[in-house]
C-alpha cells in the first residue's frame, strides 16, 4: 500500500507538472527559422539583439477555447490533488477517494479538448501559413492526457487502509 501511495502521489505530482509546462511554455507551433507560438504569445528570435521578440496572439474563439480548457485542466489536476492530501488525513479507514479521481478525469477530459481543438482549428488559430510544425508543449498536452485518465481511474479504486 504505501508503494502504490508513492506511486499515485508521485505520478500525480509529475502529471501536474508537465501540465504546467505545457499551458505555459512556448512552443505550441514552431515555424521554420527561430518562431514559434504558444497560448498566448506569438515569438520570433532576432539575431541581432540575440533575444526573443514576444508579441500576443490575435485572440480567436478556438485559441480562447484551448487556453480555457488548459488552465481549467491545470486547475482541475491541483484541486485534484490537494482534495487528495486532505482526505488522506482526514478520511476514515475504508474510504474511496471518488472526487480526487473525478477531477482528474476532467482534468484529462479538458486537456483532451483542448489539444483536439488546437489540432483541428490550427489554421484559424495561427492565422499563418502552416509550413511549421506542432512544438513540444502540444506533444505534452497530449501525453498528459492518457496520464490524467489513468491516475483518475486509479483515485477511483484507490481505498484508504
Amino acid at each position: 500500500m504505501p508503494y502504490l501511495l508513492m506511486f499515485v502521489t508521485l505520478l500525480h505530482l509529475i502529471t501536474l507538472a508537465i501540465l504546467i509546462i505545457a499551458t505555459m511554455e512556448k512552443s505550441w507551433w514552431v515555424w521554420e527559422g527561430m518562431e514559434n507560438s504558444d497560448l498566448w504569445h506569438s515569438c520570433r528570435y532576432d539575431n541581432s539583439t540575440e533575444s526573443w521578440l514576444c508579441s500576443p496572439n490575435t485572440e480567436t474563439q478556438w485559441l480562447q477555447a484551448v487556453q480555457v480548457l488548459m488552465v481549467l485542466s491545470v486547475v482541475f489536476s491541483s484541486v485534484s490533488f490537494l482534495v487528495f492530501l486532505g482526505l488522506l488525513f482526514t478520511m476514515s479507514r475504508g474510504g474511496l477517494f471518488y472526487f480526487t479521481g473525478l477531477c482528474q478525469i476532467f482534468g484529462g477530459l479538458t486537456a483532451f479538448s483542448a489539444a483536439l481543438i488546437y489540432a483541428i482549428h490550427n489554421k484559424e488559430i495561427l492565422e499563418k501559413k502552416l509550413t511549421g510544425h506542432f512544438g513540444y508543449c502540444f506533444i505534452l498536452a497530449w501525453v498528459c492526457v492518457p496520464l490524467l485518465l489513468c491516475s483518475g481511474v486509479l483515485y477511483i479504486h484507490l481505498r484508504k487502509k
